[in-house]
């Protein structure tokens, strides 16, 4: 979709300066094509910035398989893309920038110093080194009738030309910090597959009861282990009760699961583990002890060490009855059920789900409703937990669309490659005449070629190499044995013989008998053959040219002869002459007996 330009140098538009942004243009720009970014904030990398916060997470130390599950339902999209740059390139690429990292105790990598800031900055300064242009305040708006994008900046509306465009304009979470979906609805009407944006990575709301979101609110719960589905296995870590629901890292994991359970039956339950290190018969077990004077709630606090916010949640969520019958109780804190009501809004999620798809996409990313744009980052159909595995899904899909926007812009440099051709050799026929059928066929008379001779050795010439023979009948008069006189003529000596306009030929005696020549040509496709060499020398042999053959009319008519045009081997009187002096003993003796 992009407008081709006139000039040399290939210009690349990328719009979007996040990581995914950054990481295509640092691509196309080492691959000698002229960038500029584009961004509608006052400052590139906002939202990077502010991800490292709370400790820059930049990628995962788990292997390879367990790491592309984590991206769900579009990990086969994503698995040639993070193949290519995963964990361990997006470390090493850190490290050129030079910023030493660190593995946590999580598996999780963070640079040494927790921080996005100087990492941003040792970025920016290299592509700033590699002719990147950025420009900031400006809010892409689409394409205008002629196909040139559009922006809105400060001093009002422009119209840019670009040879190639690379989109990377993230979900629609932290609207403040840039990413606020307005892309969809231009792209939808372009044609383009996209699925509507979810809130990924969220809070959910549950209906807490006054005293529980008023005493706990913003307390962590650590040390839990939590699931989507009763019987599922679930996964170890810590959320934190807010006024209104959950939140945190643990739920943020289920997130897509739950999100989904509310939008096909209006609600979803987190089955939560609040002592995940001990069994259900342990449990029960310590449930059953005698608690002498001791409350139920020192009970748990020192049998299972249930205190705080835990406690607060049994209280919520058990009944009377249950709280105290001990088997009851063990099974509700091994699986206590919260009830989901609705996910948090999607300006509150750390990111987003839905996007472009990928079945709009080609191998390279490129829209196959706009050749010429390619999408990365949050804004495709894909999402995945935090823990480092969003930032490198963001920068593996950079790269992979810059690379693509180089692929591209190279193939259309190349001229198409135009197959000549073949030239069609002319069929031509050839006729075999040995000496004994020369002697048996009578005198005849030699009719006009109907093609002129040298329009007949042009054509002959161009199609293939030619070799010219000659064969001179004996005539019916001479009592010895008819010997033919085979005349062999090179291929320039025979293109100058019949370039030449032959003499007129003089008229013909009326005793004289009647001499018959038939020219053969032979056309070699590859080669030509070999003939054999005459015992004359090249040069005798070459000149060894008859005279213009002329055929009588009739034998009352011997003053008036019919004009015949020359042929391939024919050449002028004077040349004639000189050939029969050098010729063959027996070639002589043929034209003596004729003349007797």
């Amino acid at each position: 979709m992009p407008s081709k330009k006139s000039s040399s140098l290939k210009t690349v538009a990328v719009i979007g300066g996040g990581p995914a942004g950054l990481m295509a243009a640092e691509v196309i720009a080492a691959a000698g094509f002229s960038v500029e970014l584009f961004d509608a904030m006052p400052s590139i990398g906002r939202k990077f910035l502010l991800a490292g916060v709370g400790g820059m997470n930049i990628t995962h130390s788990e292997d390879a398989p367990s790491f592309l599950a984590r991206y769900g339902n579009a990990s086969a999209d994503l698995a040639p893309i993070i193949a290519d740059f995963g964990a361990n390139e997006l470390t090493s690429w850190v490290h050129g920038l030079g910023i030493d990292t660190f593995i946590g105790s999580s598996g999780r990598v963070f640079p040494k110093e927790m921080k996005a800031a100087p990492l941003l900055r040792a970025w920016l300064a290299r592509l700033k080194a590699s002719g990147v242009l950025v420009n900031v305040r400006h809010r892409w708006l689409g394409w205008d009738a002629k196909k040139a994008l559009r922006f809105s900046n400060p001093e009002g509306e422009i119209s840019r030309e670009f040879d190639a465009v690379v989109l990377a304009l993230g979900g629609a979470s932290w609207a403040k910090l840039g990413s606020d979906g307005a892309w969809v609805p231009l792209l939808a009407e372009q044609g383009v597959d996209v699925t509507a944006l979810q809130p990924s990575n969220c809070g959910f709301d549950v209906a807490w009861s006054t005293h529980l979101s008023d005493k706990f609110a913003g307390a962590p719960i650590k040390t839990v282990a939590a699931s989507a589905r009763q019987h599922d296995a679930k996964k170890a870590g810590e959320f934190v009760l807010t006024q209104g629901g959950v939140e945190g890292s643990l739920v943020y994991a289920l997130s897509s699961q739950l999100r989904n359970d509310i939008a096909e039956s209006g609600t979803a339950t987190l089955w939560l583990d609040l002592v995940p290190q001990k069994s259900l018969a342990r449990i029960t077990e310590e449930l059953s002890l005698p608690r002498g004077a001791d409350s139920m709630a020192n009970h748990l606090r020192r049998k299972l060490g249930i205190e705080g916010v835990k406690a607060g949640l049994l209280r919520e969520l058990v009944s009377k009855d249950d709280f105290t019958q001990p088997a009851k109780l063990a099974a509700a804190i091994k699986s206590l059920p919260i009830t989901l009501i609705a996910p948090r809004p999607i300006n509150e999620a750390i990111s987003s789900a839905g996007g472009v798809t990928f079945t709009g996409l080609d191998k390279n990313l490129m829209l196959q409703q706009a050749p010429g744009v390619f999408c990365a980052g949050e804004m495709l159909d894909w999402e995945a937990p935090t823990g480092g595995y969003l930032l490198t899904a963001c920068f593996s899909s950079g790269r992979a669309a810059g690379l693509g926007a180089v692929a591209w812009l190279n193939r259309a440099e190349k001229p198409v490659a135009v197959k000549k051709a073949k030239k069609v050799v002319p069929e031509v026929a050839v006729e075999v005449v040995t000496v004994e059928e020369v002697a048996a066929k009578p005198a005849r008379k030699v009719a006009k070629p109907k093609t002129p001779a040298a329009e007949v050795v042009e054509a002959v010439s161009e199609a293939a190499p030619v070799v010219a023979k000659r064969v001179t009948k004996a005539p019916k008069t001479v009592a010895a044995p008819p010997v033919a006189a085979v005349e062999v003529l090179p291929e320039t000596a025979a293109a100058e013989a019949t370039v030449a306009k032959p003499k007129r030929a003089s008229k013909a005696k009326a005793a004289a008998p009647e001499v018959i020549a038939d020219v053969i040509v032979e056309v070699v496709a590859d080669k030509p053959k070999r003939v054999a060499k005459p015992k004359a020398k090249p040069a005798a042999v070459a000149a060894n040219v008859a005279e213009p053959e002329v055929a009588t009319e009739t034998a009352e008519k011997p003053k008036r002869t019919r004009k015949v045009a020359a042929t391939a081997a024919l050449t002028e009187a004077p040349a004639a002459i000189a050939a029969e002096e050098a010729a063959p003993a027996k070639a002589k003796r043929v034209r003596k007996a004729a003349q007797e």
